[in-house]
């Protein structure tokens, strides 16, 4: 075996700059004058290219620099598959294909929308075969997976959760999905509900395949992020808020004053890590470089549900054999507080109508003991799937909540042919061209709306209605308002497509938006900062039990400080 030479002064100087390009951004220092000083410093080496190196074509000292720092940790025993160092065996000539890597907060089987809708988005989008797409969530140790995943299910691994996602996937889709799921580990927060990173995201995407990067919920992705800024490592970054988290944290204790923290801190971290920002509705707060569209669709199988519907109405049968109903989780900010009201306020005029409610949930016992105390005419079920076969015979979906962004449930409903009596709110403005979908901004309305569906019967949906649920044409709303369709015209440039993204003389904004990014990066480093601001203790890193299920290095060892 040939002896490998160690490091020498030079190469880790060249190191040294490459690794505190973001820094040096800060203070004003171009990153092209960064990439020419670390080309300069390395070609006085003269080191002969391996067949590997060869490969890589023009403008590659970055990548011979890694191949050799490769090789001298592959020489004593290090060993990565995919972190900071690549082994050169892994080095391999890209063709003009390009990559997106879709990341989100939760993962099936937890059926939350940042798990259900960035599936489909990866699967949608895997669909055009001139881009390779890459679906990032995260992985919690097993107990955490015990509060959060329904019916005390747990995996043993993550090859054991991609196979129940990708199968679950498949079942759904008209078409067998080309995606590739990645894990990277997190943390169930009991507190906020919510799985928050744990460690650096962004270096469990490859830098061979960071090229477009869609942040599902950037601000939750970012609120700790302490690592690469997205916008270095990626072409483009693309944020889709889901969330509206304003609304939910006002409902707290002191929320006023947390409302406002929060909604600088988001500010600051999608001004900091995107390029552009969708907001699914008006509902959300105005973020910087944001724009409002609608970018879901709904599951195929609800058109499929609402098809049947129209067939069976066509041959003679009834379409609808039960009432109204409402299905969400059973806690207090998912609209079970304004149903509640609304249906206490006009008792008297409402006599005889009886309600179904589905969901599960933290404050259950609450909301069904209140609703006693009220005397209200509701019949509370267990939280099942929108579409179980026990669901298809209600004609009308009440949903007052005002709490969300854009409801998946009100979008399903009227996918399958429904009524939908919702309030005349931001984040209902995409559903108002539908003709069954009927809104209210008052008590005395909402009796009328109710009176109104239950007396007559639902408008089949036209075709070009049909599309605009349909993930089709999400998709394609989703490429044309984030850019994405002109960020994939352009000619691929192999792997470090991102040395063109700056230009000669950033502009002001980019100097802010660098420094933003570099306050932020040196604040979330500080555990005590981090406590304060409500994370979860010891996530800067990821730990050992992540380790042992992810076959990770420990951060120290992944992370290696190079010296003498």
């Amino acid at each position: 075996m040939q002896e490998v030479l160690p490091l020498d002064l030079t190469e880790i100087v060249a190191n040294l700059v490459r690794q505190s390009g973001p820094f040096l951004d800060q203070l004003g220092v171009r990153r092209e004058l960064c990439d020419k000083l670390v080309e300069t410093l390395y070609s006085k080496q003269n080191r002969s290219l391996s067949a590997e190196t060869s490969l890589l074509g023009d403008d590659n000292s970055g990548d011979e620099l890694d191949l050799r720092i490769a090789s001298v940790l592959q020489s004593t025993g290090y060993r990565a598959d995919d972190g900071l160092w690549n082994e050169p065996s892994k080095h391999e000539v890209l063709d003009d294909k390009r990559h997106v890597a879709i990341v989100t907060t939760a993962s099936l089987p937890w059926m939350t929308g940042t798990a259900v809708n960035p599936l489909f988005r990866a699967a949608y989008l895997a669909r055009n075969t001139k881009q390779d797409v890459t679906l990032l969530v995260p992985w919690l140790c097993k107990s955490d997976q015990e509060l959060v995943y329904p019916n005390s299910m747990t995996f043993s691994s993550p090859e054991e959760q991609e196979t129940y996602i990708k199968n679950w996937l498949d079942e759904r889709l008209g078409f067998e999905s080309n995606i590739k799921i990645s894990f990277y580990p997190g943390k169930f927060s009991k507190e906020r509900r919510s799985i928050i990173p744990a460690g650096d995201t962004s270096q469990f995407i490859s830098s061979r395949e960071a090229d477009i990067a869609i942040l599902e919920e950037p601000e939750h992705l970012n609120w700790y992020h302490h690592g690469d800024r997205w916008t270095d490592k990626f072409n483009h970054v693309i944020g889709v808020v889901h969330t509206n988290y304003l609304e939910y944290i006002k409902r707290e204790k002191n929320g006023a004053v947390q409302a406002f923290l929060v909604k600088h801190i988001n500010n600051w971290v999608t001004r900091a890590y995107c390029d552009k920002v969708l907001r699914l509705s008006a509902a959300t707060q105005d973020l910087p470089k944001s724009i409002v569209c609608n970018v879901h669709g709904v599951n195929p199988k609800f058109l499929k549900i609402g098809d049947k519907i129209v067939a069976d109405r066509e041959n003679g049968q009834q379409s609808f054999s039960k009432g109204a109903y409402f299905l969400g989780k059973m806690v207090w900010a998912k609209g079970y507080r304004e149903l509640l009201d609304l249906l206490a306020k006009r008792k008297s005029d409402l006599e005889g109508f009886k309600l179904d409610v589905y969901g599960s949930g933290e404050d259950s016992q609450e909301v069904q003991s209140t609703a006693r105390k009220l005397d209200l005419n509701l019949n509370f079920f267990k939280g099942r799937d929108h579409a179980d076969d026990s669901l298809h015979g209600y004609k009308v979906f009440i949903n007052p909540s005002i709490s969300d962004v854009l409801c998946t449930a009100t979008a399903e409903a009227l996918a399958m042919g429904k009524f939908v009596i919702c309030a005349e709110h931001p984040s209902n403005e995409f559903f108002m061209a539908f003709p069954n979908c009927l809104t209210y901004r008052t008590p005395e309305e909402f009796v009328a709306r109710v009176n109104e569906a239950m007396a007559r019967e639902p408008q089949p949906l036209t075709p070009e209605q049909r599309y605009n649920l349909s993930w089709e044409a999400a998709t394609e709303r989703f490429m044309e308002y984030s850019d994405l369709d002109k960020v994939l015209s352009q000619p691929g440039e192999g792997v470090h497509r991102n040395k063109t993204r700056r230009t000669l003389q950033p502009n002001l904004s980019d100097i802010m938006d660098g420094g933003l990014a570099f306050a932020h990066h040196c604040l979330t480093g500080n555990e005590v900062l981090r406590l304060a601001t409500g994370a979860i203790p010891n996530t800067r890193d990821y730990d050992k039990q992540h380790c042992v299920d992810m076959s990770l290095l420990p951060p120290q060892v992944q992370h290696p400080v190079y010296g003498w």
